[in-house]
């Protein structure tokens, strides 16, 4: 499957300002992509993906708790109690008490952890490996119609995300799920993206992106989805 293809059909088609980023798990650290250079968080990795970069990062060069632990590239045990427990996100108005940390932690999905080594990021449009999810920064409307392809076909609906890190919500849930995912997006990963307030975030697991794009295709010759 040619996804570089698959991603110049997907912009064209919604007309996407952003390049959706594919994302992919590795066992192995990959010999012909570039490490990424210094630390980042998994935020900011989508960010630069969705900007031109292409790079691979292990547990070493991710900056931020959430994105190692629920990427599977770091054992949670690991980090310092108060990240353990989420109490340093109750300073920073996150939540209001730790209790209230633990309850929503309980409902963010993760990726196993010891069993990847690295996950690289690239724009779809130059991803020179399969990926495992297609992540897109989109407007409300764009990512309406990406819902309405999902479904079009099949009466599949896609899954909602709410206030929990993006690195958990448009990384790992599509990815255990193998469902389309929406969401706004949590404080932290908008301070640190380059993207509008008016964006959404959608993320498409691969093997579900060559039947939408086909059925937003189908959809163009349809009353509700013309191009007017």
């Amino acid at each position: 499957m040619d996804y570089n293809e698959l991603g110049n059909k997907l912009k064209e088609i919604l007309k996407l300002e952003n390049d959706p980023v594919a994302i992919k798990w590795s066992v192995k650290e990959p010999r012909d992509i570039e490490k990424e250079k210094g630390k980042s968080r998994f935020c900011t990795k989508l960010d630069k993906a969705m900007h031109g970069e292409t790079f691979y990062a292990t547990a070493e060069e991710e900056e931020c708790m959430g994105g190692a632990r629920y990427s599977g590239l770091k054992d949670p045990k690991e980090f310092p109690a108060n990240m353990q427990s989420g109490a340093f996100l109750v300073p920073m108005g996150v939540y209001k008490n730790i209790p209230a940390v633990q309850r929503s932690w309980k409902n963010n999905l993760n990726v196993e952890c010891g069993i990847f080594n690295a996950v690289i990021f690239a724009p779809l449009v130059k991803a020179e490996f399969e990926p495992d999810v297609i992540f897109v920064v989109c407007s409300a409307k764009q990512g309406m119609e990406i819902l309405h392809a999902n479904a079009y076909d099949s009466g599949t609906h896609g899954l909602g995300a709410d206030s929990g890190p993006i690195c958990s919500s448009m990384a790992a849930v599509p990815y255990m799920t193998g469902k389309v995912t929406y969401g706004f997006g949590d404080v932290g990963s908008r301070q640190h993206m380059d993207i509008s307030p008016e964006d959404i975030m959608v993320t498409i697991p691969a093997s579900e992106l060559s039947r939408i794009i086909s059925n937003l295709k189908e959809m163009r010759t349809k009353k509700f989805f013309k191009e007017t």
